[in-house]
């Protein structure tokens, strides 16, 4: 094999590993989970199907990447979306300057930028106002579509704290 097809063949590879689709692991589970993890959050955060992720370990600042955008209800009267690339700040029990996820209470649709981890609970912010919600609530990975609960068509139960002012 000639120098150049091996110089080739290492740049691709390179390039590959860079990738935000190489941020797969084994088993083909994202690594994107494991890393919310790292900073005690719990992987359901993000819908089943984020394709990858990038994190500046020196800002916490990150991208996760789904494989484009993703819509589910719960509990009938919380809509969430999120938008193929979500941005922010990661760090231990803090994600901040969040962009790319919305949730929709009653009739209005409001970014959340916040989602901070106190105990065994989970406080969202939009801002405004806030809602905790327990943690255990966040073990599963909902789906895109039908949240939580995909086998009965049916929306799942969020065990909440209702949003309270700032």
């Amino acid at each position: 094999m000639s120098t150049k097809r091996m110089a080739f063949g290492s740049l691709c590879l390179f390039v590959l590993l860079l990738s935000p689709v190489a941020a797969a692991g084994g088993g083909g589970r994202p690594l994107v989970y494991e890393a919310l993890q790292g900073f005690n959050f719990p992987e359901g955060l993000l819908p089943k199907g984020a394709t990858g992720y990038e994190l500046d370990e020196d800002t916490g600042r990150f991208r996760a990447y789904l494989n484009g955008s993703c819509s589910f209800s719960l509990e009938g009267s919380y809509q969430l979306k999120y938008k193929s690339t979500i941005n922010g700040y990661i760090s231990q029990n803090k994600l901040t300057k969040l962009s790319g996820i919305r949730v929709k209470v009653l009739f209005v649709w409001l970014n959340i930028v916040e989602v901070v981890r106190r105990g065994d609970e989970l406080e969202f912010s939009v801002g405004i106002a806030s809602a905790s919600f327990s943690i255990d609530n966040f073990y599963e990975c909902p789906q895109c579509g039908c949240g939580f609960d995909c086998l009965s068509g049916q929306t799942s139960k969020l065990r909440t704290n209702l949003f309270a002012s700032s």
